[in-house]
């Protein structure tokens, strides 16, 4: 087995933008191999259809490292309860596991599995804003941590990347990855 790591972007996103192609080169000169795949799906279509996708075009193991942003957080939710073997790291930014304002949300399961989605995430971090534009903020980090434990960061850092949030780097993620 490598190391490997799963960079998911959010709703309406791409794995071009933000921070996503800085991370990918500082794990690859790591020696990891990073996939940071383009799903145009993710928070469009239901989960229940969107997630067989996701657990088919990529391997979990428990080398893997998954890094998820916004609706790609919520994303590793779902993910991580679905998964046949642990991962060695989660790490979930800006991300939500209730509906954080008034759009809707298909990434969304209605109910979530806690302990199998706890004893599959690894070392899990939760990465969330007070000041986050979505509501994808710390009170939704705190939600998640009251279920899963982990370690829950809190910053005051927006949607740590957005469309008028420029965010090229984010050497917080960089550093939690082993």
């Amino acid at each position: 087995m490598s190391k490997n790591a799963v960079i998911f972007h959010g709703t309406g996103g791409h794995p071009d933008v933000a921070w996503y192609p800085w991370l990918d080169r500082q794990l690859t000169a790591r020696g990891y191999r990073v996939e940071r795949p383009h799903y145009p799906g993710v928070n469009v279509d239901p989960i229940a259809e969107f997630l067989p996708k996701v657990l088919a075009g990529h391997t979990f193991d428990a080398e893997t490292v998954l890094v998820g942003h916004s609706g790609g957080a919520a994303l590793l939710l779902a993910l991580l309860e679905h998964l046949q073997a642990p991962v060695a790291q989660a790490i979930l930014v800006a991300g939500y596991a209730t509906k954080p304002n008034d759009s809707d949300e298909p990434v969304l399961q209605g109910v979530y599995d806690w302990d199998r989605i706890r004893a599959n995430a690894g070392d899990l971090y939760l990465i969330n804003s007070i000041t986050d534009p979505y509501g994808c903020d710390a009170e939704q980090g705190r939600l998640m941590f009251e279920h899963l434990g982990g370690t829950q960061i809190v910053r005051d850092e927006g949607h740590f990347g957005d469309y008028d949030q420029r965010y090229d780097t984010f050497e917080l993620v960089d550093r939690l990855i082993v």
